[in-house]
C-alpha cells in the first residue's frame, strides 16, 4: 500500500457502499511534491521513481480496485469504486488538492547519478531511468578512429576527461564546462552526439544565449530535470549581458528556478555543460570568471572519407559501455589535469568573412601563405569594391584568417632570411573541397568479416552445452529435460540445435537483393558494421550469423533490430538452430550496448465510456439536472446531443419538449438571456429536406469552395479526365445561379459548400459569407438560423453523404488513402488573403476539386448503391440510405408497428398467429419441424433482461452479440459462421409482422440469389421491383455484385433502425433489449455449452461465428444441424492449420486448405500492423506504406520541429486533421506530433496526438521527397514486433507457432460415445 493512501467506504443510501481515497498529510517516503504540485511517485515493480503522474493515478486505482474485489466478498451490498480516471467522481479534485494546497514541497532531486543499465535500485538510489549499457571496458575501434582524426591527443584529452568526471560523479562538484570551438563541419556536433547517446536520459538541451541574459527568467527551466549533463550543439556566448546566471551554475551554487505555471524553488544543479560554437566565447576583463572555468576545445580539421564516417559512427552505438570505462580511467588517472586550465584562444572576439576568402581564394592557395599586412590591404580593398556595409577591425580580421590557414606564427623566418610578422602559412583548402584525403589516416580496410576456416570457436566454447540433432522435420527429435548428448558429441555440420547459455545472443542477417532473394554481399556489407565478432554462414550460404555475449539483461533486449535484421535471444526453453558450414577464427566477443531494448511496459488504464442514452431519455436528465448542478452546462449539453443528432441525419422530433426545455432555461440565476437564446436555436426536430429535380442532360460538375473575410472562392470542374478546373473568384450572384444548372456534386457539400452557393445567391456579401461561414463552423452545423432548407439538395449529391459507414471518412484522409497528393494550405481562415496569394488559395481549391472527383470515382460501388436504392424506392439520391429502405420495405405506411411482433425469449411460445405459422414454416422450415409441445419456436429459459443488463445460463450476455475466448494456441480450427446473422434473426422472429418482414426476407434472399445469379428467384421477389435490374444485369449495364451490394447496405440499414432508441418506422417501443442480436448470442451460449459437452474445446465465439480446434466432420456437422433448429445457416468459412488467440478480439491464424492455404491472417488490430505482420508472418517485403501511419484529429495536428530548441521552445508547423506520418530517429529532422485543444481556461494547448508519443514524426510524402527513408525510426514498428511476441510466446515457442514445420498433437477427446443427435430442440439443458 503507498504511504500517503488510505481507502475508506461510505454508504449513501441503502444498500450501496462506496469506496474511495484518503490522503495522509505526512511526508511521504513514497509521494513527492515540488513547487506545489506533484513531482514523483515510487513504482516498486519498476524499481524506479516515475515523474508521469498518471502512473500515480493508476497505482491509486489499482489500490482501490483490490480494496473493493476483497470488500466484495465480505458483503451483500452494491460496492461502487470512486476512481481517480473518473472525472465525475470527484476523486481526481480531491487528488490536486492534497498534492498543490495541502502539501508542503517533498521532494528529492531524482537521477542525481548514472545508473548503468546491471545495477540494481531501490527507493533511496532516487532514479527514473537506467542508462541501456553496462560500464564496463571492451573494444572501441570505431570510436577512436573517429576521436583521433577529429581532435589531436591534446584536445581529445580535454573530452575524454570531462567524459570521466561524470562517470565518477565529480562532475557535480567540478567548476568546468566544455566549449568546442571550431568553423562548420569539423566534427563537433559528431563527438556531441556521442556524449548524448553515453548520457541518454541523463541530458538536456538548454540556450546558452538565454544564461547570458539579464532578462530571460526562465532560462534555467531546461534544467529543471536535474540533468547530470546540459548540451548544445551550435551555442552562442559571443555576446554576454550577465554572466552571473552561468557561473552560479557552472559553479553548482543554490539557485531560485522559475518554471511557467508553477511556484518558484530552490535547488542547487550539478549538471556539465557541453556547447559546440562557431564563434569564440567573448570573455571581458568585467566577466572574467568564465576564464577559470571554460575549457576549450577545438577540432584538428581532419576528416574521415564518409563511408567510413558512417560506418565508425554506427558502430559507435555498440561501444557506449567501452568507451565511458575508458574515459573514466582517463579521468582517473588525473582528476586535477584542469584546475589552473586557462582558456587563451578564446579571449579575442571573431565574425565569418567566407566571401573574402572565396574571393581570394586562387592567390591564397598559390602562396599557400600571407603576412597579416597583405591580407588586410587585399581585404580593405575587397569591402570597398564589394561595399561591405560593416568590415572587421583589424585585430578581429587577425583572429578570423587564422581559422583559414593551418599554422600562425608571430615572427616568422622567410626562405630568404627576412624576418616578417604575423605571418599564415599552410591555406586550408579543404574547406573548398568537397573531400580531403589525409595521408595520415588510413584508408581502404579490408571487412574483418572472412569466412576463410571450417573449424569453429564456437564448437570448442560451447562443448559442453546441451545439443541434439533436427529431426527429419527439422525441428528438435526430444524434450530438452530428456537430452543428454551436448555439443561436443555432434557432427555440428549436420542440422542440430544447442541450448546456449541465456547471455548468448546471435544477430541474424537476412537482408534481400532486389529479387527477394538472400543476399549474402548485402548481408556482408551490413554485418561487417558491426563489433568484431565470431561469425558463421546460415544454413543457406547466404545469410550471416553473428554471436556474441551480451552482459545486459537479455530479457530486455528487442527481438527487431533492422528490416531483416534480427536479434535472437535463447531463454527459456528456445534453442540455437544451426548446421556449420563457414565461420571464421575469431573468439566470441562481448556486446554490451547498442542494441534497441523493449520500452518498460506502460501504466494504462483500461475502463471504458459508457454507451449514450436515447434523446428523451438524456434531456428528461438534464432537466432534472442529472447531468450537472449547473442549468447554463444542462442547456449545452442539450444543444449538444441535438446537435449531433441533427447532423448523423436520423429521422426524429422532440418538439413536444421545447417548452419544458424554455422554462428550464429560464430558471438560470445569471445566465437565462444565453440560454434561452440557446434553446430557441436547438434543432428540436430534424429537417424535412426539400426536393430538387435535376435536368438528367447536364453535366455532373465537381465543385469546393473557400471563404474568407476578403475572399469567397468556387472552383469547379467538369467530370473526365483532362478537363480544366474553372476558378470562379468572388463570384456575382448570377455567376452562381449559372452555375446551379449543373449536376453539382461536393464533398460534404449539404452541410457547408450548397448554403455557401445558396447565401450568395440571394445576395450575401463576401464579409457576410465569412460571417455565415464560421457560425456554421463554430456551432458544429445545424443550428436553427444557421443553415438554408433550400440549400441542401442545390447539389445532385454530396459524396460523404452517400459513402458507406466503412468509408465515411474526411477527404484527407481518402486522399491518403487512394494515394493524393494534398499539402494543407496553412493560411489562417480568420484573416483577410493579401491580393497578391488569391491565386495561391485557388490552386489549394483546385486540388480539393480534383480530389473530390477522384473520391467519387474512388467510392463508384457506394454510389451504384444509393443509385439502385433511389431508383427501387421510387426517391432521390439525396434521400439518406435509411428513408430508402424504410420506403422500400414499408411503401408509404408510416405506422407499421402495429403489426410488429415481439415476445420474451425466457418463456416457451405456446400459440402462434396462423399466418406467422405459415410465414415461418416457408422461411424456416428446419426450425419449425424441431417444435415441441411444449413451445412453437426456441427460448432460452432463465434468461433476463434487467437494468441494461443481460444474463444467460450465469453469464452476462453482451447486448450487441455475445464474444467468448479461451487464449491459447490450436490447430486444426475450424471456423463456421453464420450466414447473414442478424438478418436471420429478424426473419425467424417475424420481427416486422408477415407482409413486411416478408418484404424483408426477399431483399436477403435476393441477395444471395443474385449472387449466384439464380434470376428465376429474383424475379419473384419484392413484387417483381428487382426484374428491370435482372436485365441490366444480362445486359451489362450492372454486375451482379453491384446489385447485391446495394441489397447489403439496405440489410445493414434495417438492422440499425430496429436497435436504435430514436423513433423512426422500425423502432418497436417494446423491444428494449435489442431482440435481434440478443436472439443471436443466447443461440450461441447454447451452442457453446453442447460443442464443450461433447469434448470438444470452444476456442473464440464472436458474435455469428464459432471457432473449434481439432474439429472433426461430425462436430462440423452437428453445428449446422444444431444451427437450423434456430433458423441459422452455418457456412465452414475456413480451416486454420494453426491459431493464436490472445484475447476475445485479437488472434493469428494460417489457413490449412482452400484457395488461401498457407497463408496467414490477422483479425484484430495488434497483428494486422502491415510491417508486423510482414516481419513475424508473411515474410513480405516492407515497403515504404508498411511504415507509414494516419493520424487524424478533430481540432488540428502540429508538428513541433522541436528538437535543436532549448527545453520548452517550440516551433509549431500546422498539419491539419489528418496527416500520414512517418516514425524519424532523434536527430534526424522530425518533430513532436501533437494536436491542438483549449485547456479550463480557454487557452491554447498542445498534447501529444495519440499513439505518437515517444516518437518524433515527419509527414510520409516529405519523407520520400526528402530521401529520408533512411531516417525512418524503426524501434517505433520494433516494439509493435516485440510486443506481439511476447503475446504469443505466452501460449507457446514462437519460434515453433511461426515456423514452417509444426506438429500438434490428437484432439482430447473427453466423451467419443456422445450421442450426436440427441438434442431437446431448444432447451438444450
Amino acid at each position: 500500500m503507498l504511504d500517503f493512501l488510505l481507502i475508506s467506504t461510505r454508504s449513501k443510501k441503502q444498500g450501496v457502499v462506496e469506496v474511495y481515497p484518503k490522503f495522509v498529510i505526512k511526508k511521504s517516503k513514497d509521494l513527492m511534491i515540488r513547487g506545489g504540485d506533484f513531482y514523483a511517485v515510487w513504482i516498486e515493480d519498476r524499481g524506479l521513481w516515475s515523474t508521469d503522474e498518471q502512473d500515480a493515478l493508476y497505482l491509486i486505482d489499482q489500490a482501490l480496485d483490490a480494496y473493493a474485489n476483497d470488500y466484495k466478498q465480505k458483503t451483500s451490498d452494491t460496492v461502487i469504486t470512486l476512481h481517480l480516471w473518473d472525472a465525475g467522481s470527484g476523486m481526481i479534485d480531491a487528488w490536486h488538492k492534497y498534492c498543490q494546497k495541502q502539501m508542503r514541497d517533498n521532494f528529492h532531486m531524482l537521477d542525481e547519478k548514472l545508473i548503468f543499465l546491471n545495477t540494481p535500485t531501490n527507493k533511496k538510489d532516487y532514479a527514473s531511468k537506467k542508462l541501456n549499457y553496462s560500464l564496463e571496458p571492451g573494444s572501441i575501434d570505431a570510436y577512436e578512429k573517429i576521436i583521433s582524426t577529429l581532435y589531436s591527443p591534446e584536445e581529445r584529452h580535454k573530452i575524454e576527461w570531462a567524459i570521466g568526471s561524470i562517470i565518477e560523479g565529480d562532475s557535480k562538484t567540478i567548476q568546468k564546462f566544455v566549449v568546442f570551438y571550431g568553423s562548420m563541419g569539423t566534427g563537433k556536433s559528431t563527438i556531441l552526439n556521442i556524449i548524448q547517446q553515453l548520457f541518454e536520459g541523463y541530458y538536456s538541451v538548454f540556450d546558452a544565449k538565454a544564461l547570458g541574459s539579464s532578462s530571460n527568467s526562465f532560462a534555467l527551466e531546461p534544467f529543471k530535470n536535474n540533468p547530470l549533463v546540459a548540451i548544445q550543439h551550435d551555442g552562442d556566448l559571443s555576446k554576454i549581458e550577465d554572466n552571473t546566471r552561468l557561473n552560479s551554475l557552472v559553479s553548482h551554487e543554490m539557485m531560485t528556478v522559475n518554471e511557467k505555471f508553477k511556484s518558484a524553488y530552490s535547488n542547487r544543479f550539478k549538471c556539465f555543460l557541453f556547447m559546440g560554437t562557431n564563434n569564440p566565447v567573448k570573455i571581458t576583463d568585467g566577466k572574467s570568471g568564465l576564464i577559470r572555468r571554460l575549457i576549450d576545445v577545438s577540432p584538428s580539421g581532419n576528416k574521415l572519407k564518409p563511408k567510413e564516417y558512417k560506418a565508425a559512427v554506427k558502430q559507435v552505438s555498440f561501444e557506449l559501455g567501452a568507451i565511458a570505462s575508458h574515459c573514466h580511467e582517463v579521468y582517473l588517472d588525473d582528476p586535477g589535469a584542469y584546475d589552473d586550465y586557462i582558456p587563451v584562444a578564446m579571449l579575442g572576439a571573431s565574425n565569418d568573412f567566407y566571401n573574402f576568402i572565396v574571393d581570394n581564394y586562387h592567390i591564397f592557395k598559390k602562396d599557400d601563405g600571407t603576412t597579416l599586412k597583405a591580407a588586410w590591404e587585399m581585404y580593405k580593398v575587397y569591402c570597398d569594391e564589394a561595399k561591405v556595409p560593416f568590415s572587421l577591425s583589424k585585430m578581429k580580421f587577425k583572429e578570423e584568417l587564422k581559422n583559414y590557414f593551418w599554422d600562425f606564427k608571430e615572427r616568422f623566418v622567410a626562405e630568404d632570411g627576412s624576418r616578417v610578422r604575423s605571418y599564415y602559412t599552410g591555406f586550408r583548402t579543404d574547406k573548398f573541397e568537397n573531400e580531403i584525403e589525409d595521408p595520415k589516416i588510413p584508408r581502404e580496410e579490408k571487412p574483418w568479416i572472412q569466412f576463410n576456416s571450417t573449424e569453429s570457436m564456437f564448437d570448442k566454447e560451447c562443448a559442453d552445452c546441451f545439443a541434439q540433432y533436427a529431426s527429419s522435420k527439422e525441428t528438435p527429435s526430444k524434450k530438452w529435460d530428456d537430452v543428454t548428448s551436448t555439443l561436443k558429441d555432434l557432427d555440428t555440420t549436420k542440422l542440430h540445435y544447442v541450448k546456449v547459455p541465456e547471455n548468448h545472443i546471435v544477430i541474424d542477417f537476412d537482408i534481400p537483393d532486389e529479387k527477394g532473394e538472400k543476399s549474402l554481399e548485402r548481408n556482408l556489407a551490413a554485418a561487417s558494421s558491426w563489433p568484431t565478432t565470431y561469425a558463421e554462414l546460415s544454413k543457406s550460404g547466404a545469410g550471416i550469423h553473428l554471436h556474441y555475449v551480451y552482459t545486459g539483461d537479455v530479457t530486455r533486449l528487442s527481438r527487431v533490430y533492422d528490416d531483416h535484421i534480427e536479434i535472437k535471444v535463447f531463454n527459456g526453453k528456445s534453442s540455437l538452430r544451426r548446421k556449420l558450414t563457414k565461420c571464421n577464427d575469431i573468439p566470441i566477443a562481448t556486446i554490451n550496448s547498442g542494441l534497441p531494448l523493449k520500452e518498460d511496459a506502460k501504466l494504462i488504464n483500461k475502463d471504458v465510456v459508457q454507451t449514450e442514452k436515447g434523446l428523451r431519455t438524456t434531456i428528461k436528465k438534464c432537466l432534472n439536472k442529472e447531468v450537472h448542478p449547473n442549468t447554463r452546462c444542462n442547456v449545452d449539453f442539450i444543444n449538444d446531443i441535438l446537435t449531433k443528432a441533427y447532423d448523423s441525419g436520423i429521422s426524429y422530433d422532440v418538439s413536444d419538449m421545447k417548452n419544458a426545455v424554455i422554462a428550464f432555461a429560464a430558471q438560470s440565476t445569471n445566465q437565462s438571456d444565453y440560454c434561452i437564446k440557446l434553446v430557441n436555436r436547438m434543432k428540436f426536430k430534424s429537417d424535412e429536406p426539400s426536393v430538387n429535380k435535376e435536368d438528367e442532360s447536364a453535366d455532373l460538375v465537381f465543385y469546393d469552395v473557400e471563404v474568407f473575410p476578403n475572399l469567397f472562392l468556387v472552383n469547379w470542374k467538369i467530370a473526365g479526365e483532362g478537363k480544366p478546373v474553372v476558378r470562379m473568384i468572388n463570384p456575382k450572384p448570377s455567376e452562381i445561379e449559372d452555375l446551379l444548372r449543373f449536376k453539382l456534386v461536393g464533398f460534404n457539400c449539404r452541410r457547408y459548400d450548397n448554403h455557401m452557393l445558396y447565401a450568395r445567391m440571394i445576395g450575401y456579401t463576401t464579409e457576410q459569407l465569412y460571417e455565415l461561414s464560421q457560425k456554421i463552423i463554430n456551432t458544429k452545423k445545424g443550428t436553427k438560423g444557421v443553415f438554408f432548407g433550400e440549400a441542401y439538395n442545390l447539389s445532385y449529391t454530396d459524396i460523404y453523404d452517400f459513402a458507406s459507414a466503412g468509408n465515411k471518412k474526411s477527404l484527407k484522409k481518402l486522399e491518403i488513402e487512394m494515394g493524393i497528393h494534398h499539402q494543407e494550405l496553412g493560411l489562417p481562415w480568420d484573416q483577410p488573403v493579401p491580393e497578391e496569394r488569391w491565386i495561391e488559395v485557388a490552386e489549394y481549391c483546385d486540388n480539393d476539386v480534383i480530389a473530390t472527383e477522384a473520391a467519387f470515382n474512388y467510392l463508384k460501388a457506394d454510389w451504384t448503391a444509393r443509385e439502385i436504392l433511389a431508383d427501387l424506392a421510387g426517391m432521390t439520391v439525396n434521400d439518406t440510405t435509411n428513408s430508402l429502405t424504410t420506403k422500400i420495405i414499408f411503401g408509404n405506411n408510416k405506422k407499421p408497428q402495429g403489426s410488429f411482433c415481439y415476445r420474451d425469449m425466457s418463456k416457451p411460445v405456446t400459440a402462434l398467429d396462423p399466418e406467422v405459422e405459415a410465414f415461418l414454416n416457408m422461411a424456416c422450415p428446419e426450425m419449425m419441424q424441431a417444435a415441441t409441445d411444449e413451445s412453437y419456436l426456441p427460448y432460452f429459459p432463465g434468461y433476463k433482461f434487467e437494468g441494461g443488463k443481460s444474463t444467460y445460463r450465469e453469464e452476462e450476455v453482451g447486448e450487441g452479440g455475445y464474444v467468448y475466448s479461451e487464449p491459447g494456441i490450436y490447430f486444426d480450427v475450424a471456423l463456421l459462421d453464420i450466414a447473414s446473422m442478424h438478418p436471420h434473426s429478424l426473419i425467424a422472429e417475424c420481427l416486422l409482422g408477415v407482409q413486411f418482414t416478408k418484404a424483408f426476407r426477399d431483399i436477403v434472399e435476393g441477395r444471395v440469389s443474385i449472387k449466384h445469379e439464380a434470376w428465376d428467384e429474383v424475379s419473384h421477389m419484392l413484387d417483381g421491383k428487382l426484374v428491370p435490374y435482372i436485365q441490366k444485369v444480362k445486359d451489362g449495364e450492372l454486375t451482379s455484385k453491384q446489385l447485391a451490394d446495394a441489397l447489403k447496405t439496405a440489410i445493414n440499414s434495417v438492422y440499425g433502425l430496429t436497435s436504435a432508441s430514436f423513433d423512426n418506422p422500425f423502432h418497436d417501443p417494446r423491444n428494449k433489449d435489442n431482440i435481434v442480436a440478443k436472439r443471436g448470442a443466447l443461440f450461441m451460449i447454447d451452442l457453446k455449452h453442447e460443442v464443450q459437452k461433447r469434448g470438444f474445446t470452444v476456442a473464440h465465439i464472436k458474435t455469428d461465428s464459432i471457432k473449434i480446434p481439432n474439429a472433426t466432420p461430425e462436430i462440423i456437422e452437428f453445428v449446422m444441424d444444431f444451427g437450423k433448429r434456430y433458423g441459422y445457416t452455418f457456412e465452414h468459412e475456413a480451416t486454420y492449420e494453426r491459431m493464436c488467440l490472445v484475447n476475445d478480439a485479437v488472434y493469428i491464424a494460417k489457413y490449412k486448405d482452400g484457395k488461401h492455404a498457407g497463408e496467414w491472417t490477422a483479425t484484430g488490430k495488434q497483428f494486422a500492423v502491415p510491417y508486423l505482420f510482414k516481419t513475424l508472418f508473411s515474410k513480405e517485403p516492407i515497403e515504404f506504406d508498411d511504415v507509414c501511419e494516419t493520424f487524424s484529429v478533430s481540432s488540428a495536428l502540429y508538428l513541433d520541429m522541436n528538437e535543436h530548441l532549448p527545453e520548452g521552445e517550440h516551433n509549431y508547423q500546422f498539419i491539419g486533421k489528418v496527416g500520414q506520418f512517418c516514425p524519424i530517429k532523434p536527430g534526424c529532422g522530425g518533430g513532436e506530433l501533437v494536436r491542438e485543444g483549449v485547456d479550463k481556461d480557454g487557452n491554447t494547448k498542445y498534447d501529444s496526438a495519440s499513439g505518437a508519443k515517444g516518437y518524433r514524426w515527419l509527414e510520409s510524402e516529405m519523407v520520400r521527397v526528402l530521401g529520408k527513408e533512411e531516417d525512418i525510426d524503426r524501434s517505433f514498428y520494433g516494439k509493435l514486433v516485440d510486443d506481439a511476441v511476447e503475446s504469443i510466446s505466452q501460449y507457446g515457442d514462437f519460434e515453433q507457432f511461426v515456423g514452417d514445420d509444426i506438429s500438434n498433437e490428437e484432439p482430447p477427446w473427453n466423451n467419443p460415445d456422445e450421442p450426436w443427435n440427441e438434442t431437446t430442440a431448444f432447451d438444450v439443458r
